[in-house]
């Protein structure tokens, strides 16, 4: 506990972790195993903006 206290005290007063810059990063890994691979990094980046972007690909009609 000592060693960890000013991470915890940290916490308490700003409410903030890195629980969703980990999610993002467990997403990616399991993009990257699912296509085996890209050819360079540009294709991996188009992946990752297509997959986790947050696009609105159906836009409404009303």
């Amino acid at each position: 506990m000592k060693k960890h206290l000013s991470g915890i005290i940290s916490y308490f007063k700003h409410r903030i972790t890195n629980a969703t810059a980990e999610g993002i990063n467990s997403r990616i890994a399991t993009l990257q195993k699912t296509a085996c691979g890209f050819r360079n990094k540009v294709r991996l980046r188009t992946a990752i903006l297509f997959h986790l972007g947050g696009l609105e690909l159906y836009p409404d009609t009303h």
